[in-house]
């Protein structure tokens, strides 16, 4: 069996045991479906409000992209928490010591955080649906808009994998990721148009990937509203483009890092 093959089929059996521990910790999985219908009920009927977006459309729909956004990079931490867990327990030396591909155990940790991130999109939709948010493209665009959400959060994955592998306890990277998240998400287009935004702040919002993978989001599912103030930075011009760029650097520089961050801590 080729190298690939082998950690593919050692990634696929990670991942199974990685879903099988929602049966003995069925708190992930209410966290994974309660949490995506809070945020949308919470910032649809709470700050819709506050927030005034005087354009064509709705805010709830104007609204739906952002929180996609939000909640797949928010359900990326998954990894970090779930390594950091194994690390902390010794899981990750009994993988060591059996015949397995030393990265299927990054491959099957990440992989698994795609099914948690496919449930809230799920759940995100259908609640979004429920309060008045729209499709306006067609199926085709509003796949590639989730397949973009899943690729994006797949590359944030990674990330969370290398800092999992060198934090002591779960604790530490929820606390950790959240510093960085946050900022990350609210310093953005989420939530609020770009006219609320001005001086250097606007530029860094303009060239955050979470602003652009919000504005893709919303361009292939049709939300986005014309008379609102537009960008000219390119990578609001080319949202999807520059969100694709940023995943590629993503996972280019992390999935080694990770792989290599794997192979000390395990040896240690």
């Amino acid at each position: 069996m080729s190298s690939l093959a082998r950690t593919a089929s050692d990634g696929w059996v990670v991942t199974k045991r990685n879903l099988i521990k929602i049966k003995r910790v069925p708190e992930v999985l209410v966290f994974v479906l309660v949490s995506p219908i809070m945020f949308v009920l919470l910032f649809a009927f709470v700050f819709e409000g506050a927030i005034p977006v005087e354009g064509e459309i709705p805010y709830r729909e104007f609204l739906i992209g952002g929180i996609f956004a939000q909640t797949v990079v928010f359900g990326a931490t998954f990894t970090g928490a779930g390594l950091a867990e194994d690390m902390q327990k010794g899981i990750i030396d009994r993988f060591r010591s059996l015949p397995m591909s030393p990265s299927a155990v990054l491959v099957g940790r990440t992989s698994s955080d795609v099914v948690y991130n496919v449930l809230s999109l799920i759940i995100m939709a259908l609640t979004g649906l429920l309060i008045g948010w729209r499709v306006r493209e067609g199926l085709v665009d509003a796949l590639l808009g989730f397949g973009l959400l899943l690729l994006f959060a797949y590359a944030i994955s990674w990330i969370m994998a290398y800092i999992g592998l060198l934090v002591p306890s779960p604790e530490v990277i929820n606390n950790a990721s959240f510093i960085v998240i946050m900022p990350a998400t609210f310093v953005s287009n989420a939530f609020v148009p770009l006219g609320s935004f001005d001086g250097v702040l606007l530029k860094i919002v303009e060239w955050n990937p979470v602003s652009t993978l919000t504005q893709a989001t919303r361009e292939l599912f049709g939300n986005v509203d014309s008379s609102l103030p537009s960008s000219d930075a390119w990578p609001m011009q080319n949202a999807a483009l520059y969100t694709l760029i940023w995943v590629v650097i993503i996972l280019v520089v992390f999935v080694p890092l990770s792989v290599r961050q794997y192979r000390l801590s395990a040896s240690r």
